[in-house]
């Protein structure tokens, strides 16, 4: 079996090849192409195999992260798209909820009213109305929505969103007027609220649904290229795409639902950094660790709690300040990647990011062009990052010019040498990644100091010591192959869908056979869709929740209620939700009614995936490996310092091998930097453990 992961960043793209009959795993690393970036990814497979002295058409299955349905909301690069709603609801998508991203504030952005997903000319009414036990108040009225559809063709709509109150109780009404309007639109995405997200909350729902379609044939568009261009480079794999639940689906799936798709290469990230956290520990099931994912424009924080990974809750969901509701994992994303800019702004105030240079032109170093001192900058001035490493040596970078670059926008305007400007923008970086990660850990009560910081991407590495030291986490790993893990991540996950049903029952009067039915309904569904996936029956697992709130609430709490088409005893999800409740806010009320709201439903379809490979023992002291010994800036405990630091290359070493601070790891796709007060171990399976001395 031939496994191909393919993930596109901001300013790479990062392949990862398996090949478990020859026991090989390699990676390749190619600059991502923005104005087309399938493009890319394509030359990086056909330079992979050429490596790796693949044939193409070998290849079995092709995993791929991409970032073009998340740039496509927040750049609002979609499709004109219109909406065809029930009569008198035409601005649900407008009003919103009473709540403000800013409650106080009289400016402020609100991107629903300001950069509407569906302008207001283009929302049609029509009369139809259910109840909201589900009865017919209104039948449909189908020639209205002929009429609509025609209309909306004559503006030129290129997506459709067709989105009635109370269709998640009964989409009779939305799956009808979706066949009109694909009869009067044949070359228009058509999409309905009932199969993008079928849950009350009209608002949220509408607007999910309106996302669906302003990005459907942006996404439809680069699936189909993509895929395309993969067959004429002779790779005709079957293609799975990562979705923002940490599953895969298939690319027919995801085309009919691309808002799936919003954190679909952060997800992977958060998978590769589990998948090794348990590498080198007797119980893998009971890390607790913290993701970061630090690439070129970006840094991207996941976590994982008693070996779970942190989901979002779906109230709490959003991208670009639209409300989502569609599964994901919980994942915060700051503007803080090695192309972030630093500058100084017109109140005289020293900032880094969130503007990045991107991978064109690219930090001043990279010699693209580029005018703007960046992160990466900092570290080549300083002396971190070895051209011979960077990109295998297949990148020149330019010392020089990165050093003046920091002295003519920081050192000068702040009257300070070229150094400490260096390591102020390092300073600031690490700063906001440090609170961006207490807002997941110490804001949640959780100590940062009981879970292991997992640090990747190309930049992680860079600062994975100074981010420990500064959060007080005991242990911290540098995976194998750091730079490719969104890649690696894509390699040991499974297809996965979700399901639900809206029913508002409270639990003391819920009749438990009936319950049992509405879940068995999904869990049908749910296997049958794996296996029209192909998946073997014995490969599938499925997961049992509920959205729960005591009687009242206007907000749930989701707590397991079975697996596999087993439903657990009512008290015992009665006294699950009472512990959650108290875990998520600190109290519960064990004598108030408790109602279920949403049951839902995961299935699991089991993939191929990467094995760790062990790495060889140690059979020569780690100083014989010394490659060079340069002088490099250091500050510890806010005194600056020159240390002589000894260079290794990572392939060089081997388990057991341990350095003592200060010194410096590169390989191809990452460089880790260990401090004067770091010691950095190599692992059985070649990750590199970080502790202080």
């Amino acid at each position: 079996m031939k496994i191909l992961g393919t993930d596109i960043g901001g300013t790479f793209t990062d392949l990862y090849l398996v090949d478990d009959v020859a026991n090989e795993q390699t990676i390749h690393k190619v600059s991502t192409t923005p104005e087309d970036p399938a493009e890319g990814v394509v030359t990086g497979v056909s330079e992979l195999c050429e490596m790796t002295g693949t044939a193409p058409a070998a290849i079995d299955y092709v995993l791929h992260g991409t970032t073009i349905a998340t740039n496509a909301v927040l750049e609002h690069e979609g499709v004109t798209t219109g909406m065809i709603t029930t009569e008198n609801y035409r601005d649900v998508t407008h009003i919103g909820r009473h709540q403000r991203p800013q409650n106080y504030s009289v400016q402020q952005d609100i991107p629903w009213q300001n950069r509407p997903l569906v302008e207001r000319r283009y929302r049609k009414t029509v009369p139809e109305r259910l109840t909201a036990t589900g009865t017919v108040e209104t039948p449909l009225d189908e020639a209205a929505v002929r009429e609509a559809a025609t209309e909306l063709r004559g503006d030129g709509v290129e997506a459709i969103a067709v989105c009635f109150l109370f269709s998640y109780l009964d989409d009779t009404h939305e799956q009808r007027a979706k066949e009109v309007v694909e009869a009067v639109c044949p070359e228009t995405y058509v999409t309905a609220s009932s199969e993008v997200y079928p849950q009350f909350r009209e608002f949220e729902r509408f607007t999910t649904t309106a996302m669906n379609a302003f990005i459907g044939p942006r996404v439809a568009d680069y699936i189909s290229r993509f895929k395309e261009e993969l067959v004429a480079a002779g790779v005709d794999a079957e293609l799975h795409v990562m979705q923002s639940n940490g599953g895969i689906a298939t690319e027919e799936l995801v085309v009919e639902k691309p808002v799936s798709l919003l954190f679909s290469g952060p997800a992977a990230g958060v998978l590769g950094g589990k998948w090794r956290s348990g590498a080198d520990t007797a119980d893998e099931g009971a890390n607790n660790t913290i993701t970061l994912d630090v690439g070129g424009t970006s840094a991207d924080i996941g976590i994982i709690d008693a070996g779970e990974i942190v989901e979002a809750n779906v109230r709490e969901t959003s991208i670009g300040g639209y409300p989502v509701m569609a599964p994901m994992i919980d994942i915060e994303t700051i503007g803080a990647g090695g192309g972030s800019i630093a500058y100084v702004d017109q109140g005289g105030a020293f900032r880094v990011g969130p503007q990045s240079a991107g991978a064109v032109p690219g930090p001043v170093s990279y010699g693209r062009g580029g005018t703007d001192a960046t992160v990466t900058d900092a570290h080549v001035a300083l002396g971190r990052i070895r051209e011979e490493f960077f990109l295998g040596g297949e990148m020149e970078l330019d010392t020089a010019g990165a050093r003046s670059a920091i002295a003519a926008d920081i050192a000068d305007p702040l009257g300070m040498d070229t150094v400490t400007a260096a390591l102020g923008i390092l300073d600031i970086v690490n700063n906001n990644m440090a609170n961006a990660i207490r807002a997941k850990t110490v804001q949640k009560g959780r100590d940062p100091g009981t879970f292991t910081l997992v640090a990747f991407g190309g930049a992680g590495p860079l600062h994975a010591a100074d981010l420990a030291r500064e959060l007080g986490v005991e242990r911290t790993l540098i995976p194998r192959n750091p730079g490719v893990l969104s890649a690696v991540g894509l390699s040991t996950t499974d297809l996965q869908y979700d399901y639900i049903n809206t029913e508002f029952t409270l639990l003391s009067a819920a009749d438990s056979e009936a319950m049992a039915a509405t879940y068995e309904d999904l869990v049908t569904a749910a296997r049958e869709q794996l296996r029209a996936d192909g998946v073997d029956p014995e490969r599938v697992t499925v997961e049992m929740t509920a959205d729960c709130r005591y009687e009242g609430q206007g907000y749930e709490v989701t707590v397991p209620v079975g697996s596999d088409g087993d439903l657990d005893s009512l008290s015992t999800i009665r006294e699950r939700f009472d512990r959650a409740h108290a875990a998520e806010f600190g109290h519960n009320f064990e004598d108030n009614a408790v109602e279920v709201v949403n049951e839902r439903v995961t299935g699991y379809g089991e993939m191929p995936s990467a094995d760790r490979l062990a790495l060889p023992e140690r059979a020569t002291p780690a100083e014989e490996h010394v490659l060079a010994s340069e002088d490099v800036q250091f500050s510890v405990d806010g005194e600056v310092r020159t240390h002589e630091t000894p260079f290794y290359d990572r392939t060089d070493l081997r388990s057991g091998h341990t350095l003592d601070g200060p010194v410096i790891v590169g390989e191809k796709d990452s460089t880790i930097v260990v401090p004067p007060d770091f010691r950095a171990a190599v692992q059985e399976y070649g990750d590199i453990e970080l502790t202080r001395k």
